[in-house]
């Protein structure tokens, strides 16, 4: 089960990096994704760079605990890190953005992280 739990973090890690560059790179076309019903003109083009910066942030964070802590404190970092996506969800859907992507993406990602959280507490 680590191996399983280590690929599936690692994948994590590596997708929430590609997430973060593109806000960083393409903001408007990556905040159409996020699920918010009206994004921002240009003068808000930083707040979305930051939401990117974040994401490279704790994509390399996540890839750097993979290969320093042990299964137990990874597992207790990727699960607190859920808490990550299900506020995103949480956003989306206070401000009555899409249900589907929010639930889909976001709390789908905060489940996802959960399992494999459980995944390395088990193995």
């Amino acid at each position: 089960m680590i191996i399983a739990a280590d690929i599936l973090t690692a994948l994590g890690g590596l997708g929430i990096v590609f997430i973060g560059l593109r806000y960083v790179l393409a903001p408007y076309a990556s905040a159409a994704t996020f699920g918010l019903p009206d994004w921002p003109r240009e003068a808000f083009r930083s707040w979305l760079n930051l939401k990117g910066v974040r994401d490279i942030g704790i994509g390399l964070l996540t890839l750097t605990m993979l290969v320093v802590a042990s299964p137990t404190t990874l597992a207790w970092f990727v699960l607190v890190t859920a808490l990550i996506p299900a506020g995103d969800m949480l956003v989306v859907l206070r401000y009555r953005g899409s249900k589907p992507l929010a639930y889909g993406m976001h709390g789908g990602t905060a489940a996802a992280l959960v399992v494999t959280s459980a995944l390395l507490l088990l193995g």
